[in-house]
Protein backbone atom coordinates (compact mmCIF):
# COMPACT_ATOMS: atom_id res chain seq x y z
CA UNK A 1 0.00 0.00 0.00
CA UNK A 2 1.23 3.13 -1.12
CA UNK A 3 0.52 6.35 1.03
CA UNK A 4 0.92 9.93 0.55
CA UNK A 5 0.92 11.97 3.62
CA UNK A 6 -0.80 15.42 3.20
CA UNK A 7 -0.28 18.97 5.34
CA UNK A 8 -3.57 19.50 6.11
CA UNK A 9 -2.54 22.22 9.08
CA UNK A 10 -4.16 25.49 7.39
CA UNK A 11 -7.55 24.34 7.41
CA UNK A 12 -7.42 24.54 11.18
CA UNK A 13 -5.78 27.49 11.72
CA UNK A 14 -7.15 30.66 13.32
CA UNK A 15 -7.66 32.56 9.81
CA UNK A 16 -7.18 29.65 7.29
CA UNK A 17 -7.79 32.09 4.57
CA UNK A 18 -7.00 30.88 0.43
CA UNK A 19 -4.88 28.75 1.71
CA UNK A 20 -6.98 26.53 4.12
CA UNK A 21 -9.88 26.44 1.88
CA UNK A 22 -7.24 25.24 -0.86
CA UNK A 23 -6.22 22.51 1.19
CA UNK A 24 -9.48 20.98 1.88
CA UNK A 25 -10.61 21.33 -1.50
CA UNK A 26 -7.24 19.24 -2.47
CA UNK A 27 -6.98 16.62 -0.02
CA UNK A 28 -10.88 15.61 -0.72
CA UNK A 29 -10.31 15.32 -3.79
CA UNK A 30 -6.91 13.48 -3.45
CA UNK A 31 -9.07 11.19 -1.73
CA UNK A 32 -11.26 10.76 -4.40
CA UNK A 33 -9.19 9.91 -7.07
CA UNK A 34 -6.21 7.93 -5.19
CA UNK A 35 -5.17 5.04 -7.83
CA UNK A 36 -5.97 1.86 -6.59
CA UNK A 37 -3.49 0.55 -4.01
CA UNK A 38 -2.90 3.85 -2.51
CA UNK A 39 -4.30 5.80 1.09
CA UNK A 40 -4.06 9.44 1.72
CA UNK A 41 -3.12 10.74 5.13
CA UNK A 42 -3.12 13.91 7.18
CA UNK A 43 -0.60 15.91 8.84
CA UNK A 44 -1.61 18.58 11.48
CA UNK A 45 0.14 20.17 14.27
CA UNK A 46 -0.81 19.69 18.20
CA UNK A 47 -4.54 21.43 18.26
CA UNK A 48 -7.60 20.28 20.48
CA UNK A 49 -9.56 17.23 20.35
CA UNK A 50 -12.71 19.27 18.37
CA UNK A 51 -10.01 20.04 15.51
CA UNK A 52 -9.40 16.94 14.75
CA UNK A 53 -12.48 15.48 14.95
CA UNK A 54 -13.13 19.14 12.31
CA UNK A 55 -10.34 17.57 9.98
CA UNK A 56 -11.81 13.80 10.09
CA UNK A 57 -15.40 15.31 9.28
CA UNK A 58 -14.13 17.51 6.13
CA UNK A 59 -12.04 14.87 5.01
CA UNK A 60 -14.05 12.01 4.68
CA UNK A 61 -11.70 8.57 3.89
CA UNK A 62 -8.83 9.90 5.25
CA UNK A 63 -6.72 6.99 6.29
CA UNK A 64 -4.87 8.54 9.29
CA UNK A 65 -4.36 11.95 10.92
CA UNK A 66 -0.90 12.29 12.49
CA UNK A 67 -1.30 14.84 15.17
CA UNK A 68 2.14 16.59 15.69
CA UNK A 69 3.18 17.15 19.55
CA UNK A 70 4.44 20.86 18.35
CA UNK A 71 1.67 23.20 18.81
CA UNK A 72 1.43 25.38 14.97
CA UNK A 73 3.87 27.87 15.88
CA UNK A 74 6.46 25.94 17.42
CA UNK A 75 6.35 23.56 14.16
CA UNK A 76 6.77 26.04 11.70
CA UNK A 77 9.65 27.04 14.02
CA UNK A 78 10.82 23.49 13.61
CA UNK A 79 10.50 22.98 10.23
CA UNK A 80 12.64 25.79 9.43
CA UNK A 81 15.62 24.45 10.94
CA UNK A 82 15.22 20.89 9.46
CA UNK A 83 13.69 18.87 12.39
CA UNK A 84 11.23 16.92 11.18
CA UNK A 85 9.89 15.20 13.63
CA UNK A 86 7.87 12.70 11.29
CA UNK A 87 7.35 8.75 11.75
CA UNK A 88 9.14 7.60 8.27
CA UNK A 89 9.57 9.14 5.36
CA UNK A 90 7.69 8.29 2.44
CA UNK A 91 5.35 10.81 -0.16
CA UNK A 92 4.76 13.99 1.51
CA UNK A 93 2.37 16.77 -0.15
CA UNK A 94 2.66 20.13 1.43
CA UNK A 95 -0.26 22.41 0.48
CA UNK A 96 1.70 25.28 1.53
CA UNK A 97 5.39 26.25 1.82
CA UNK A 98 5.22 24.53 5.48
CA UNK A 99 6.85 21.55 4.92
CA UNK A 100 9.43 18.87 6.27
CA UNK A 101 11.98 19.34 4.31
CA UNK A 102 15.15 16.79 4.63
CA UNK A 103 18.54 16.30 2.98
CA UNK A 104 17.83 13.44 0.37
CA UNK A 105 18.83 11.43 -2.58
CA UNK A 106 16.66 13.64 -5.33
CA UNK A 107 17.66 12.08 -8.11
CA UNK A 108 17.35 8.44 -7.27
CA UNK A 109 15.28 8.04 -4.22
CA UNK A 110 11.92 8.04 -5.45
CA UNK A 111 10.14 6.49 -1.96
CA UNK A 112 10.78 9.68 0.08
CA UNK A 113 9.68 12.60 -2.03
CA UNK A 114 8.31 16.35 -0.29
CA UNK A 115 6.55 18.48 -2.94
CA UNK A 116 5.97 22.14 -1.24
CA UNK A 117 3.19 24.54 -2.78
CA UNK A 118 3.96 28.28 -3.20
CA UNK A 119 0.76 29.90 -3.23
CA UNK A 120 2.49 33.80 -4.38
CA UNK A 121 5.96 35.65 -4.31
CA UNK A 122 4.45 38.28 -2.25
CA UNK A 123 7.10 38.17 0.86
CA UNK A 124 9.47 38.98 -2.43
CA UNK A 125 7.29 41.19 -4.32
CA UNK A 126 5.10 42.85 -1.33
CA UNK A 127 7.13 42.40 1.68
CA UNK A 128 5.63 45.35 2.83
CA UNK A 129 1.93 43.81 3.00
CA UNK A 130 3.36 40.96 5.25
CA UNK A 131 4.25 40.98 8.89
CA UNK A 132 8.42 41.02 9.02
CA UNK A 133 8.24 37.59 11.25
CA UNK A 134 5.99 36.28 7.99
CA UNK A 135 8.34 37.48 5.20
CA UNK A 136 11.54 36.24 7.13
CA UNK A 137 9.93 33.13 7.33
CA UNK A 138 8.67 32.72 3.70
CA UNK A 139 12.02 33.28 2.28
CA UNK A 140 13.89 30.63 5.06
CA UNK A 141 11.56 27.98 3.77
CA UNK A 142 11.65 28.83 -0.35
CA UNK A 143 15.45 28.13 0.70
CA UNK A 144 14.75 24.94 2.35
CA UNK A 145 12.30 24.27 -0.43
CA UNK A 146 15.49 24.88 -3.23
CA UNK A 147 18.03 22.46 -1.82
CA UNK A 148 15.72 19.51 -0.64
CA UNK A 149 12.06 19.41 -2.24
CA UNK A 150 11.72 17.17 -5.23
CA UNK A 151 8.79 19.90 -6.93
CA UNK A 152 7.16 22.99 -6.45
CA UNK A 153 3.52 23.50 -7.27
CA UNK A 154 2.44 26.89 -7.98
CA UNK A 155 -1.06 27.36 -9.39
CA UNK A 156 -0.65 30.03 -12.21
CA UNK A 157 1.93 30.04 -14.69
CA UNK A 158 2.39 34.00 -13.64
CA UNK A 159 3.70 32.60 -10.43
CA UNK A 160 5.87 30.22 -12.50
CA UNK A 161 7.13 32.78 -14.15
CA UNK A 162 7.87 34.76 -11.11
CA UNK A 163 9.52 32.50 -9.23
CA UNK A 164 12.43 32.10 -11.87
CA UNK A 165 13.87 35.82 -10.82
CA UNK A 166 14.20 34.35 -7.30
CA UNK A 167 14.89 30.62 -7.71
CA UNK A 168 15.96 28.47 -10.31
CA UNK A 169 14.23 25.26 -9.78
CA UNK A 170 13.97 24.39 -13.85
CA UNK A 171 11.80 21.50 -14.22
CA UNK A 172 10.90 20.66 -10.60
CA UNK A 173 8.25 23.45 -11.05
CA UNK A 174 4.47 22.32 -11.90
CA UNK A 175 1.29 24.51 -12.38
CA UNK A 176 -1.79 22.99 -11.23
CA UNK A 177 -4.61 25.20 -10.42
CA UNK A 178 -7.56 25.71 -8.47
CA UNK A 179 -11.43 25.50 -8.63
CA UNK A 180 -14.87 26.47 -7.30
CA UNK A 181 -15.68 23.99 -4.69
CA UNK A 182 -18.88 21.90 -5.06
CA UNK A 183 -19.76 22.99 -1.69
CA UNK A 184 -20.61 26.89 -3.21
CA UNK A 185 -24.33 26.74 -4.84
CA UNK A 186 -27.28 28.16 -3.82
CA UNK A 187 -29.25 26.92 -0.93
CA UNK A 188 -33.17 25.82 -0.86
CA UNK A 189 -34.03 28.83 0.78
CA UNK A 190 -32.10 31.81 -0.96
CA UNK A 191 -35.12 34.62 -0.17
CA UNK A 192 -34.75 33.76 3.53
CA UNK A 193 -30.87 34.03 3.56
CA UNK A 194 -30.75 36.79 1.97
CA UNK A 195 -33.42 38.37 4.49
CA UNK A 196 -31.53 37.53 7.40
CA UNK A 197 -28.31 38.94 5.86
CA UNK A 198 -30.50 42.10 5.06
CA UNK A 199 -29.24 41.97 1.87
CA UNK A 200 -30.21 45.22 -0.54
CA UNK A 201 -31.43 45.40 -3.66
CA UNK A 202 -27.95 46.75 -5.36
CA UNK A 203 -24.73 46.09 -3.87
CA UNK A 204 -21.30 46.07 -4.74
CA UNK A 205 -19.39 43.05 -3.42
CA UNK A 206 -15.76 42.02 -1.80
CA UNK A 207 -14.49 38.93 -0.39
CA UNK A 208 -11.23 38.23 1.07
CA UNK A 209 -9.06 38.35 4.56
CA UNK A 210 -8.98 41.77 6.19
CA UNK A 211 -5.23 42.44 5.42
CA UNK A 212 -3.51 45.15 3.39
CA UNK A 213 -2.64 43.19 0.37
CA UNK A 214 -6.58 42.64 -0.39
CA UNK A 215 -6.74 46.21 -1.91
CA UNK A 216 -10.01 46.87 0.55
CA UNK A 217 -8.83 50.30 1.62
CA UNK A 218 -8.23 51.86 -2.33
CA UNK A 219 -11.75 49.76 -2.72
CA UNK A 220 -13.40 51.33 -0.15
CA UNK A 221 -12.20 55.21 -1.63
CA UNK A 222 -13.50 54.22 -5.04
CA UNK A 223 -16.92 53.34 -3.54
CA UNK A 224 -17.19 56.69 -2.36
CA UNK A 225 -16.59 58.37 -6.12
CA UNK A 226 -19.53 59.29 -8.09
CA UNK A 227 -18.64 56.21 -11.07
CA UNK A 228 -19.65 54.00 -8.51
CA UNK A 229 -23.58 55.25 -7.64
CA UNK A 230 -23.43 54.89 -4.20
CA UNK A 231 -23.92 51.41 -3.63
CA UNK A 232 -23.37 49.88 -0.46
CA UNK A 233 -20.36 47.88 -0.16
CA UNK A 234 -19.99 44.42 1.42
CA UNK A 235 -17.25 42.78 2.83
CA UNK A 236 -16.78 39.06 3.88
CA UNK A 237 -13.91 37.69 5.16
CA UNK A 238 -11.99 37.16 8.56
CA UNK A 239 -10.27 40.01 10.57
CA UNK A 240 -6.29 39.23 9.45
CA UNK A 241 -3.46 41.12 10.57
CA UNK A 242 -2.41 45.14 9.82
CA UNK A 243 -5.15 46.76 10.94
CA UNK A 244 -7.46 46.97 8.18
CA UNK A 245 -10.36 49.50 10.03
CA UNK A 246 -13.24 49.78 7.53
CA UNK A 247 -15.21 51.77 9.38
CA UNK A 248 -12.35 53.96 9.94
CA UNK A 249 -11.71 53.88 6.15
CA UNK A 250 -15.37 54.15 5.34
CA UNK A 251 -15.62 57.40 7.43
CA UNK A 252 -12.49 58.95 5.64
CA UNK A 253 -13.50 58.56 2.72
CA UNK A 254 -16.87 60.11 3.74
CA UNK A 255 -19.46 56.77 3.57
CA UNK A 256 -22.66 57.73 5.66
CA UNK A 257 -22.89 55.01 8.42
CA UNK A 258 -23.79 51.68 7.18
CA UNK A 259 -23.07 51.60 3.58
CA UNK A 260 -19.65 50.01 3.91
CA UNK A 261 -20.39 46.82 6.18
CA UNK A 262 -18.15 43.58 7.30
CA UNK A 263 -19.71 40.60 7.40
CA UNK A 264 -17.29 38.13 8.57
CA UNK A 265 -16.86 35.00 7.27
CA UNK A 266 -19.72 33.30 5.98
CA UNK A 267 -21.13 29.66 5.30
CA UNK A 268 -20.98 28.37 1.77
CA UNK A 269 -24.63 28.85 0.99
CA UNK A 270 -24.88 32.08 2.73
CA UNK A 271 -21.80 33.14 0.02
CA UNK A 272 -23.63 31.81 -2.65
CA UNK A 273 -25.91 33.83 -2.30
CA UNK A 274 -24.20 36.68 -1.61
CA UNK A 275 -22.37 35.83 -4.54
CA UNK A 276 -25.25 35.28 -7.11
CA UNK A 277 -27.11 38.68 -5.64
CA UNK A 278 -24.59 41.09 -6.02
CA UNK A 279 -24.58 43.78 -9.00
CA UNK A 280 -20.81 43.32 -9.29
CA UNK A 281 -17.94 41.40 -7.48
CA UNK A 282 -14.73 43.28 -7.11
CA UNK A 283 -11.28 41.42 -6.40
CA UNK A 284 -9.07 44.82 -5.91
CA UNK A 285 -5.91 42.59 -4.89
CA UNK A 286 -2.89 43.91 -4.91
CA UNK A 287 -0.85 41.16 -5.22
CA UNK A 288 -2.07 36.95 -5.59
CA UNK A 289 -1.15 33.68 -6.44
CA UNK A 290 -4.33 32.71 -7.48
CA UNK A 291 -7.57 34.66 -6.69
CA UNK A 292 -10.05 32.07 -6.12
CA UNK A 293 -12.89 34.13 -5.24
CA UNK A 294 -12.83 35.45 -9.07
CA UNK A 295 -13.83 32.59 -10.10
CA UNK A 296 -16.63 31.66 -7.01
CA UNK A 297 -18.04 34.97 -8.05
CA UNK A 298 -17.91 33.91 -11.83
CA UNK A 299 -18.97 30.25 -11.55
CA UNK A 300 -22.80 32.33 -10.11
CA UNK A 301 -23.07 34.45 -13.18
CA UNK A 302 -22.07 37.30 -11.05
CA UNK A 303 -19.53 40.14 -13.49
CA UNK A 304 -16.51 40.81 -11.89
CA UNK A 305 -13.77 43.55 -11.66
CA UNK A 306 -10.80 42.52 -10.49
CA UNK A 307 -6.81 44.09 -10.64
CA UNK A 308 -4.30 43.07 -13.28
CA UNK A 309 -2.47 41.72 -11.11
CA UNK A 310 -0.92 39.02 -13.07
CA UNK A 311 -2.37 35.71 -11.26
CA UNK A 312 -5.76 37.29 -11.12
CA UNK A 313 -5.66 38.36 -14.98
CA UNK A 314 -4.30 34.71 -15.85
CA UNK A 315 -7.41 33.17 -14.08
CA UNK A 316 -10.25 35.67 -15.30
CA UNK A 317 -8.88 35.79 -18.85
CA UNK A 318 -11.05 37.88 -20.57
CA UNK A 319 -14.04 36.91 -18.58
CA UNK A 320 -13.45 40.19 -16.25
CA UNK A 321 -12.76 43.50 -16.51
CA UNK A 322 -9.54 44.30 -15.07
CA UNK A 323 -7.90 47.69 -13.57
CA UNK A 324 -4.56 48.55 -13.87
CA UNK A 325 -2.18 48.62 -10.80
CA UNK A 326 0.69 50.45 -11.98
CA UNK A 327 -0.44 54.10 -10.68
CA UNK A 328 -1.70 53.65 -6.51
CA UNK A 329 -2.52 57.47 -6.44
CA UNK A 330 -5.32 56.67 -9.36
CA UNK A 331 -6.27 53.13 -8.17
CA UNK A 332 -9.16 54.04 -6.50
CA UNK A 333 -10.65 56.21 -9.11
CA UNK A 334 -9.76 53.40 -11.87
CA UNK A 335 -11.61 50.92 -9.72
CA UNK A 336 -14.64 53.29 -9.56
CA UNK A 337 -14.68 53.77 -13.62
CA UNK A 338 -14.91 49.64 -14.08
CA UNK A 339 -17.23 49.19 -11.46
CA UNK A 340 -19.58 52.18 -13.13
CA UNK A 341 -19.17 50.71 -16.62
CA UNK A 342 -20.28 46.77 -15.37
CA UNK A 343 -23.63 49.25 -13.63
CA UNK A 344 -24.56 51.95 -16.32
CA UNK A 345 -24.12 48.84 -18.81
CA UNK A 346 -26.86 46.06 -18.60
CA UNK A 347 -25.62 43.63 -21.54
CA UNK A 348 -22.27 44.27 -20.55
CA UNK A 349 -22.95 42.26 -16.72
CA UNK A 350 -25.10 40.13 -18.67
CA UNK A 351 -22.13 39.40 -21.26
CA UNK A 352 -19.58 38.89 -18.05
CA UNK A 353 -21.82 36.69 -16.45
CA UNK A 354 -22.13 34.23 -19.06
CA UNK A 355 -18.22 34.39 -19.91
CA UNK A 356 -17.69 34.35 -16.32
CA UNK A 357 -19.59 30.55 -15.88
CA UNK A 358 -18.08 29.06 -18.82
CA UNK A 359 -14.06 30.27 -17.31
CA UNK A 360 -15.22 28.62 -14.25
CA UNK A 361 -16.35 25.31 -15.89
CA UNK A 362 -12.58 25.33 -17.34
CA UNK A 363 -10.96 24.42 -13.37
CA UNK A 364 -11.87 21.24 -11.40
CA UNK A 365 -10.71 20.19 -8.26
CA UNK A 366 -10.32 16.46 -9.92
CA UNK A 367 -8.48 17.23 -12.44
CA UNK A 368 -6.23 19.38 -9.68
CA UNK A 369 -5.89 16.31 -7.85
CA UNK A 370 -4.90 13.92 -10.87
CA UNK A 371 -2.12 15.94 -11.51
CA UNK A 372 -0.93 15.70 -8.27
CA UNK A 373 -1.18 12.01 -8.01
CA UNK A 374 0.89 11.70 -11.44
CA UNK A 375 3.37 14.84 -10.12
CA UNK A 376 4.19 12.08 -7.23
CA UNK A 377 4.12 8.69 -9.53
CA UNK A 378 6.52 11.07 -11.92
CA UNK A 379 9.03 11.15 -8.94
Amino acid sequence: MTTLRVIVDQIVAPVPGGIGRYAEELTRALIEVAPPGTTVEGIVSASTESAYHELERRLPGLAQLYKSPLARRELAAAWQHGFTLLPGKGMVHATSMLAPLYRHDRLNDGTNQTVVTFHDLVPWTHPETLTPRGVSWHKAMAARAYKYADAIVVSTHAVAQQLTEYFDFRDRVRVIGCAVSQKLALPADPDTRAKALDLPDRYVLAVGTLEPRKGIEPLIRAMALPAAQGLPLLVVGPQGWGDVDVASVAAEAGHPEGRVRTLGHLDDADLAVLFSRASVFVFPSLAEGFGLPVLEAMSLGTPVVHSDAPAVAEVAADAGIPVALDKPETYPERLADAIGSVLDDDDLARRLGLLGKDRAKAFSWRNSAEKVWQLHADL
